[in-house]
């Protein structure tokens, strides 16, 4: 087997801040149960991270090797993930009156949306421990991904979704291979069933930053939309945000450029959107709490954001008190207006969850949260194709 240059040290728990070793597989931190976060050889890593060498390397994420967590390259498990658009968004700059706006286009993914990023980084790291079976709750998109992860490295994918998920996510996690539950409920309800299921048949729980990888692979959206600018930071990022990986995860792309000197340490506003009907992280934030409660009957076309406790929810709330960001709700009206205007505008048919970005980005620019001259970053996690069943009375009411 050929080495990677991965330089992954240890995990921290993200609460308390206590070390674990890394030779075996682990999820939660076992004394405080928040999430663990990989570490890394920062002062090694930047030896070979450079811009130059970056050049030069695969056309995938994996070409940032030496800050993602796998040690052996015949572990990587890739379907080609990374490497998305950062398009200039003329057309609604204009309307906007922002200067700079992009957006950051994950539709481009395996499977349609950013979970590819996450999967590829769990579902390797997962084989390289020898892992023969994994297990996770999802509304959509992230089980897909892990479904053709799982397909790709041999490993048996085991996945309990709500019963009303989009049917194409339904549809692709059988045509990849995985055991598929159907579930009354919400995502919280499959995410017990999957950790009973996981005990039961010595299952490996990969949820959303449950297992420490899945934000390892997110990470590297941050670090391309800063190469992809020339390696200047953003003034703002604006996020739709359900477990919140996306977030934890481009904070900590910055966190580590910044340490290796590839970049200064100007760090972007963090903007945290989710659904009115599923609000979790916006309620806490405005009433300043360190943790959010769970969200009852969650409602909202958006699956990726029905998600009505985050497990990260401390660390999202303090990468907004310390980016100056904030947290914005978004209504499933707002979502397709905003699906609509990127559409009609630029050529993207987003997710309802791109859609949410647009609308917020409009209300951030009128409440001037956003100046005129900010260079500002939508990212768009997935693809409209995945919810034509949801978004039909907007655009084909037959």
């Amino acid at each position: 087997m050929t080495k990677t240059l991965s330089t992954f040290n240890f995990l921290e728990c993200s609460l308390t801040g206590e070390k674990f070793s890394n030779d075996i597989a682990r999820r939660l931190s076992p004394n405080s149960e928040k999430p663990l976060l990989a570490r890394y050889d920062l002062e090694k890593a930047k030896q070979t991270f450079t811009k130059n060498n970056l050049i030069k390397r695969r056309n995938d994420m994996w070409r940032y090797e030496e800050i993602l967590p796998v040690f052996e390259n015949e572990n990587i498990v890739s379907l080609g993930e990374g490497n998305t658009p950062l398009m200039s968004m003329n057309n609604i700059s204009n309307i906007l009156d922002i200067d700079n706006l992009y957006v950051k286009d994950e539709s481009n993914n395996p499977t349609g949306s950013f979970r590819a990023r996450g999967l590829s980084a769990a579902v390797s790291k997962a084989k390289e421990y020898g892992i023969k079976g994994i297990v996770m709750p999802s509304a959509g998109n992230a089980a897909g991904a892990m479904s053709a992860y799982a397909a790709k490295s041999k490993i048996t994918a085991n996945v309990f979704m709500p019963k009303d998920a989009p049917i194409s996510n339904k549809m692709e996690c059988i045509a990849f291979g995985a055991k598929v539950d159907l579930v009354d409920g919400y995502i919280s309800d499959a995410g017990k069933a999957s950790a009973i299921a996981a005990e039961k048949n010595n299952l490996f729980d990969i949820s959303t930053l449950k297992e420490p990888y899945r934000v390892e692979g997110k990470k590297t959206m941050g670090i391309e939309i800063i190469q992809q600018l020339n390696w200047e930071v953003p003034d703002v990022i604006i996020y739709p945000t359900g477990g919140g990986t996306g977030i934890v995860g481009i904070w900590q792309a910055i966190d580590e450029l910044s340490e290796m000197g590839i970049i200064d340490n100007k760090k972007p506003k963090m903007i945290c959107v989710q659904a009115e009907g599923c609000s979790p992280l916006v309620d806490a934030f405005e009433k300043h709490q360190q943790f959010a409660k769970p969200f009852k009957n969650p409602e909202t076309l958006a699956a990726g954001m029905r998600v009505p406790m985050a497990v990260g929810d401390f660390i999202i709330f303090d990468i907004l008190k310390k980016s100056g960001g904030t947290a914005i709700r978004i209504s499933d009206d707002e979502m397709l207006n905003g699906v609509s205007l990127l559409a009609s505008e630029e050529g993207i048919f987003a997710a309802p969850e791109g859609g949410a970005v647009v609308s917020a980005t409009i209300k951030l620019r009128e409440n001037n949260i956003i100046q005129k001259s900010d260079k500002v970053v939508m990212v768009n996690t997935g693809s409209a194709y995945k919810y034509l069943n949801a978004m039909q009375k907007k655009f084909w009411d037959d």
